[in-house]
């Protein structure tokens, strides 16, 4: 699995909006394990989200875990996503 950095110098400094910083934290949270299961279909959708919001450090670590996924996860995520973008 990809390595994720659980302190993120810098953090939220890059433009980020606050909505951004906290989905992007929802990603490491299902990427790592930290307080739930891994689960690397939620990760990767949280942090989609964040990119989209304007996260780029979600975006470099949303490609990085996509590298580690089958086409049918990636697609579950995606989808996961467009339907909570749809809702919010």
């Amino acid at each position: 699995m990809a390595r994720f950095e659980m302190l993120e110098a810098g953090f939220g400094t890059m433009g980020a909006t606050a909505q951004a910083d906290i989905l992007f934290e929802l990603g490491m949270m299902y990427a790592t394990g930290r307080d739930c299961e891994i689960d690397v279909v939620a990760a990767h959708k949280w942090l989609n989200i964040a990119a989209i919001k304007g996260s780029l450090r979600a975006a470099e670590l949303r490609s990085e875990l996509s590298a580690t996924m089958s086409k049918g996860e990636i697609a579950q995520a995606l989808r996961d996503a467009r339907e909570w973008m749809t809702l919010h």
